[in-house]
């Protein structure tokens, strides 16, 4: 009976020990990271990481991946693709939620968070539209 007791008492001690290891007394807040992220935001940047993925990797929290959105019929992952089918045409890139396309060299070019660039020409066929105050398409 005291050899249970003290078997017991001792395997709640290393639990108490392993709920307070160094990983998990040392984690960072979310703004201790945030700050870290404005901080070195253009080295960061530089290295392929998103604000999201760097908080995530500095509090050890693991990403959660979010899927790529499927693309239609005439939709490019990247510029390169949509440049060698639109050789004719202007490529832009197309807000999937929005339906508003943006030119190259426009601030919002490639940046929304759903997207994929096409042909102009295939963009306006498929009901999107440019931004409010832009020329239209040429024809």
């Amino acid at each position: 009976m005291v050899k249970s007791m003290l078997t017991a008492a001792v395997g709640a001690a290393l639990l108490g020990l392993l709920a307070l290891s160094p990983a998990q007394a040392q984690q960072k807040t979310a703004k201790q990271c945030a700050d870290e992220w404005t901080a070195g935001k253009a080295t960061i940047q530089a290295s392929g990481k998103t604000r999201r993925v760097f908080i995530a990797e500095c509090r050890g929290v693991p990403v959660v991946a979010t899927p790529p959105a499927s693309l239609g019929k005439g939709q490019y992952a990247t510029e390169v693709e949509a440049k060698t089918s639109c050789a004719s045409d202007a490529v832009v890139w197309v807000n999937l939620r929005s339906k508003v396309y943006h030119a190259s060299g426009s601030k919002t070019y490639g940046k929304t968070k759903r997207g994929a660039y096409m042909c102009e020409k295939d963009a306006v066929a498929g009901g999107f539209r440019a931004p409010k105050g832009a020329k239209p398409p040429a024809t």
